[in-house]
């Protein structure tokens, strides 16, 4: 009996590669944005206690603090749909899913810190690892759940599949009466 692919799996390879399009087309983006060096004539220490820098914003008010806070979710935000779309599986755990989207970015997020070391004008705030990490949580859990579950709905078409059938028996396997050896 041989396994026939299914419809479902041309839709899976499609969600796929649009998937790690938009990803590398996403982290191009961000390099762009945290790694180019910056023209200023003074640069803050490193920030590498948590939570300081968040505190030193909402000392500078609500509205500047709404923003940065808002910026340093948003930042890598789109790896938490990005991720699972370009590697996930349909009918993954929905927390093992979490658990690796959330990992992987906050990875990500720290090798962008470790770079900025480098560039001139940028500095390392452990800050933006813990806001980028939480934006990406964020997002995976309010959007690949219910778009699993579409996706999952949507392959099947309302209908499955045609279950494959053994084939009939075709009567008793024929025997060869046994030859002697030759000299």
């Amino acid at each position: 009996m041989q396994r026939q692919g299914s419809i479902g799996d041309s839709a899976v390879i499609r969600v796929r590669a649009t998937g790690g399009i938009l990803l590398v087309a996403h982290l191009a983006l961000v390099a762009w944005l945290t790694l180019r060096p910056l023209d200023v004539p003074w640069v803050m220490p490193a920030n590498l206690q948590p939570f300081a820098g968040i505190r030193a914003d909402l000392a500078l008010g609500w509205r500047e603090a709404t923003r940065s806070i808002v910026e340093g979710l948003a930042l890598l935000a789109p790896l938490g749909v990005l991720l699972p779309m370009a590697h996930g599986r349909p009918t993954s755990s929905p927390l093992g899913s979490l658990a690796r989207t959330t990992t992987a970015a906050a990875l990500i997020s720290l090798g962008i810190e470790l770079l900025q070391t480098g560039v001139p004008g940028q500095i390392v705030d452990v800050d933006s690892l813990l806001l980028n990490t939480v934006g990406v949580a964020l997002a995976h859990t309010a959007v690949v759940p219910a778009a699993r579950a579409r996706f999952r709905r949507g392959s099947t078409g309302g209908h499955r599949a045609p279950v494959p059938q053994e084939e009939p028996s075709q009567g008793r396997t024929p025997t060869i009466p046994r030859v002697g050896m030759a000299p």
